[in-house]
């Protein structure tokens, strides 16, 4: 009843438009107090907006909202079509952020023409405390055997003797952003950090940030943003593809060939893997050259005088038994076999 209303309304000032002869722009206006808003999770971050205010001839419609985000500098936008007020994804909060949104109306409210609204902006960017001289190096995280991560960096380039750095943590499931409590230290100091027990992280998007303390100056934060089975780093095992497995060979002066083995995460399990390390050499010990050639066709040779002799064993089994033929002399009551051959 909602809809029928709402389409005899429009149809009356499409019909209005169409008696006076006038052109009747329609027009919306775009969502309010549109904002980016940072609930401390580490680049998981909230965009949310308030419905538009509308006319008295868009009351009872339906509205959908077109929004666009991306971090500064990207190429291109992520563009998300909704009709609710908020919207929720992951960020690099080493790079600002920035959105754009605007209103979109049914087409059952405007005779099945496009209305839309002026785009109405956001932003969003951590603070530049600290100069990027003091953010950590060289930062690297690797998932051991799907068992723990192992994350390691290197002081920032120019930082004082007091400068130390903490790492906070935060995946969906999470309450709030953990510190770590296990850190990998040189001097004194924490270069490291690994992390055991991480429930339910696979195929999350996993949030770290490392911030650092210093009495003499304040020192820029890092961040970082990924998948757990994109970063897994396996032992030696076997693979199910062969683009997961790579194979070596080597040839020694001891007249050995030597073979070692990788893999990685198969690739539809991960976007992409970490090679492990190369697996422990193994050698077969046997000759070179002429001689080697012998090892292998003496064997080959012995298989075809085998395949031979099987093939006349065959022959002679399906041959004709002999047969005997009896005959009975009459007159001297005597009997006589005589043996023929086919």
């Amino acid at each position: 009843m909602a809809l029928m209303g709402v389409d005899t309304r429009c149809l009356g000032l499409f019909l209005l438009c169409t008696i006076t002869g006038h052109s009747l722009e329609i027009k919306v206006n775009p969502p309010q107090d549109f904002e980016i808003l940072d609930p401390g999770l580490l680049g998981y971050l909230y965009l949310q907006w308030k419905p538009p205010v509308v006319t008295e001839k868009f009351k009872g419609c339906t509205l959908e909202y077109e929004l666009k985000y991306r971090n500064v500098d990207d190429a291109s936008w992520k563009t998300i079509i909704t009709r609710n007020l908020i919207y929720k994804d992951g960020f690099d909060l080493n790079k600002g952020i920035e959105g754009k949104i605007r209103t979109h109306v049914s087409e059952l409210c405007t005779n099945g023409s496009e209305v839309q609204s002026p785009w109405t902006e956001a932003s969003y960017g951590i603070s530049d405390e600290g100069s990027l001289a003091t953010k950590i190096q060289d930062m690297k995280c690797i998932y051991y055997n799907w068992q723990y991560l192992v994350c390691s960096w290197k002081p920032g380039k120019t930082v004082h003797s007091d400068t130390n750095y903490t790492m906070f943590f935060w995946y969906e499931g999470l309450e709030n952003a953990l510190q770590c409590a296990d850190y990998l230290q040189d001097n004194g100091k924490n270069i490291g950090c690994k992390l055991s027990n991480l429930d339910s992280s696979d195929y999350k998007d996993f949030f770290i940030c490392v911030n650092g303390s210093s009495k003499l100056e304040p020192v820029r934060s890092s961040y970082m943003v990924f998948q757990l089975q994109n970063i897994v780093f396996l032992g030696f095992q076997s693979a199910t593809d062969k683009n997961d497995m790579k194979l070596k060979r080597r040839e020694n002066e001891s007249e050995e060939v030597c073979f070692f083995v990788r893999c990685k995460v198969n690739i539809y399990c991960a976007d992409d893997g970490i090679w492990s390390e190369w697996s422990e050499e193994e050698c077969w010990a046997g000759y070179t050259g002429q001689e080697s050639k012998i090892i292998f066709i003496v064997p080959v040779c012995l298989f075809f005088i085998f395949l031979l002799l099987l093939l006349c064993l065959i022959v002679e089994k399906e041959a004709p038994e002999p047969t005997l033929s009896l005959h009975v002399d009459l007159n001297k009551e005597m009997y006589a076999y005589e043996e023929t051959l086919c």
